[in-house]
């Protein structure tokens, strides 16, 4: 049984459907990329798996449970397996690297403090961030911020990281440390991954399946060299004018 599984999932907004009968699965361990045009529905899709959003019609299931209309103790639990990377980093300024990657600890847990250090710890070392710890957002580089994010995505020992936009706004050399570190987590820990990006070379690098959405629907989800190579008519439209991104 797939881990994750959307289900002809419809969401409108004022009337508007953003997703279109959307129809994918992601199984345990995988990372898939989602890709696509700007304003085709990449982000909302990760928010209806934490319910930040409910669907208009479909079903979305993690591990078998239907996160729309499960109880409160249930959605719970599935938010605790789950972390997200937000497209900012969404680091709180007054607070240091190693205090931000602490709070869901320190929120949702009761943990004591030498155990929440021990964690943290452990979390920024997987992000090879441990030496920026004490220092503030503003005192480290942008990449640095995706990496402090990353580690608070992780530290309560998820096993599905949702990312949105990982390496949008870094230089390309920043990008691919963090794909890397994408793909390190996934193989060390176990993780289970959905990445939306508009870096298809990076996609094309870390994912084990590339799933293209375009008006709210699920056009191609294939592996990587099946995708470059796919003869379906959206699939080489999107790939012609992603061309100038793929080495």
């Amino acid at each position: 049984m797939s881990l994750i599984k959307f289900e002809n999932v419809v969401k409108k907004f004022n009337g508007v459907a953003v997703l279109d009968g959307l129809s994918f699965d992601v199984e345990k361990g995988e990372v898939l990329a989602l890709v696509g045009p700007s304003g085709t529905g990449k982000s909302v899709t990760l928010k209806h798996l934490v319910r930040l959003l409910t669907p208009t019609s479909g079903k979305i299931t993690v591990d078998g449970i239907d996160v729309s209309s499960c109880s409160s103790k249930e959605l719970t639990h599935i938010r605790s397996r789950i972390g997200y990377l937000f497209q900012g980093g969404a680091l709180l300024a007054w607070m240091s690297v190693a205090e931000n990657v602490a709070l869901p600890l320190r929120e949702c847990t009761n943990l004591k403090d030498s155990e929440i250090d021990e964690k943290v710890a452990a979390a920024l070392a997987s992000v090879e961030l441990s030496a920026a710890a004490e220092k503030l957002p503003s005192e480290i580089s942008g990449g640095m911020q995706k990496r402090a994010g990353l580690a608070r995505a992780i530290v309560r020992e998820s096993d599905i990281v949702l990312y949105d936009e990982p390496t949008s706004g870094l230089d390309p050399v920043t990008s691919v440390t963090i794909n890397r570190l994408i793909k390190k987590l996934n193989k060390e820990l176990g993780i289970t991954s959905i990445v939306v990006t508009h870096d298809l070379q990076g996609a094309l690098n870390i994912a084990d399946r590339i799933l293209l959405i375009k008006e709210g629907k699920a056009i191609e989800c294939s592996k990587p060299e099946e995708f470059v190579n796919s003869q379906n008519p959206a699939v080489k439209e999107f790939l012609a004018a992603m061309k100038g991104e793929i080495v």
